[in-house]
């Protein structure tokens, strides 16, 4: 049998692995709740947030002169070796969890405690000289801590997204680039429009999603004010004068960012409304991103019956029964993960007003589906701009085939031929399913060389004034 360790805690006693840094109550979520299939060691950068929290923490009761010097020293070195990657499969609990997030803050205490009780000297489980509680958890509550830790992390990752989609905007914008000269149709309805370049089209999708480069920066300043020192509640009960903004301030230190304490604690305690807006800046993001990947899987449609006005990179056969079909996988998996993310928003939003009093219990859930949203999201974009977006080719001759043959670029000649022309070359071209060009030439309502240059890009995609 494997060796264990006997633990106590208000319920009794339990056995722990003998290796194993956790402790009872760690232990006691493990039993609990079997819940979902991951486990807080799937997300290190929450770990990291904890380790970031508990070490200021820590940092601040050293420096009200209430927490010895060694000790200190002790857990700030091992929460150094976790921000390090160290002990990350020491971190099992289950994201999804009753208790507002104590398993979590928890599970870190322990932790912590025991590798501080190693490099002290001592062994594990000799709490009585580096307690989870006593010590690593000391001036704090779950309370503060998790959504502190929560804060942290999300803040860091935000930092990834943000990354991902700063490339995938910088693709689409080389793709503009690229294809500054490839005529075709514009659509609106699914109907033809009028004439304008696919580079002004990638030119769209990278400014749209520009825009919420800035967008999810600003949402996650929120992540910056923290309720620690709050403690239980916000009243600060076992919180010396002064911790809440020193602890803050250390912990800013940590994450070299402006971090400040929150200006009411009690309100702050409950309040997970910074979540709240941020998921939606995620949403939103979503949103664009999948209406981009609609629109790819529109322009590739085909390649005989569809627009196939692009080609997107053969990934892989698209059918076990039809050959040589090749289907746009990669947009159509990121269209699925923006469907979870818009899913998971709702998700945030029904956790966040499901708040009671000083306390919101939901966050567990809250936690696990804010960051499955953006790592969902990091991964999706990285996929989206290497595997296809990267190594999308446009089919010229054929959308300048479809821009002649169209009846969308009347509009164009309105200013020259008239409105009851224009009408007129339209409905012929109906009717007979010829193409307008042709039939303005057929009418010689222009000369060739006129029309050519009307339907030169130049002045058919942007403002222009029309010479008497």
């Amino acid at each position: 049998m494997n060796a264990t360790r006997l633990e106590s805690d208000l319920l009794g006693e339990l056995e722990i692995p003998q290796n194993a840094y956790y402790g009872v109550q760690t232990q006691r979520a493990i039993n609990n709740f079997k819940i979902s299939t991951n486990k807080l060691s799937d997300y290190p950068e929450l770990v990291k947030g904890l380790a970031k929290v508990k070490w200021a923490a820590a940092k601040t009761n050293f420096e009200l002169n209430i927490l010895n010097e060694n000790i200190y020293r002790a857990i700030a070195d091992a929460c150094q070796e976790i921000l390090d990657g160290k002990w990350a499969l020491e971190f099992p609990v289950d994201m999804i969890q009753g208790g507002a997030g104590t398993s979590v803050n928890m599970n870190a205490n322990e932790v912590i405690a025991n590798r501080a009780l190693e490099l002290l000297g001592y062994v594990k489980g000799e709490y009585q000289y580096c307690s989870p509680n006593d010590h690593v958890n000391l001036s704090q509550s779950t309370n503060d801590a998790y959504p502190t830790s929560l804060k942290v992390a999300a803040f860091e990752m935000n930092k990834k997204v943000v990354s991902r989609l700063e490339k995938l905007v910088s693709a689409f914008e080389i793709k503009a680039t690229e294809f500054e000269h490839v005529i075709k149709m514009g659509r609106t309805q699914l109907q033809d429009a009028v004439p304008m370049t696919l580079g002004q089209e990638f030119g769209g999708f990278g400014f749209t999603l520009k825009k919420e480069i800035d967008a999810l920066n600003t949402a996650s300043q929120a992540f910056l004010e923290v309720n620690m020192g709050a403690t239980a509640i916000g009243t600060g009960l076992n919180a010396v004068p002064g911790y809440a903004g020193l602890c803050a301030k250390n912990l800013g230190i940590l994450l070299d960012e402006s971090v400040k304490s929150a200006e009411n604690l009690v309100e702050a305690t409950s309040d997970t409304s910074g979540f709240v807006s941020y998921s939606g800046t995620l949403k939103k993001l979503a949103i664009k991103l999948s209406k981009i990947c609609n629109d790819l899987r529109l322009l590739s449609s085909g390649p005989r019956t569809g627009l196939n006005e692009i080609q997107l990179p053969p990934m892989q056969p698209g059918s076990s029964i039809m050959p040589g079909k090749v289907n746009p996988v990669i947009p159509e998996v990121v269209n699925q993960v923006c469907f979870k993310v818009i899913g998971n928003d709702l998700t945030i939003t029904m956790a966040s007003e499901a708040a009671q009093l000083q306390l919101n219990v939901m966050e567990p859930v809250l936690a696990h589906t804010l960051m499955e949203s953006m790592l969902w999201l990091e991964n999706a974009m990285n996929t989206l701009t290497e595997k296809c977006v990267l190594g999308i080719k446009a089919n010229e001759e054929h959308s300048k085939n479809q821009v002649l043959g169209s009846i969308g670029i009347v509009t164009a000649l309105n200013p020259y031929i008239g409105y009851k022309a224009s009408t007129k070359i339209a409905k012929e071209a109906l009717k007979t399913g010829r193409g307008v060009y042709e039939l303005v030439l057929e009418h010689q309502l222009l000369t060739k060389e006129k029309l050519d240059e009307i339907l030169d890009p130049k002045h058919m995609l942007t403002p222009h004034k029309k010479e008497l």
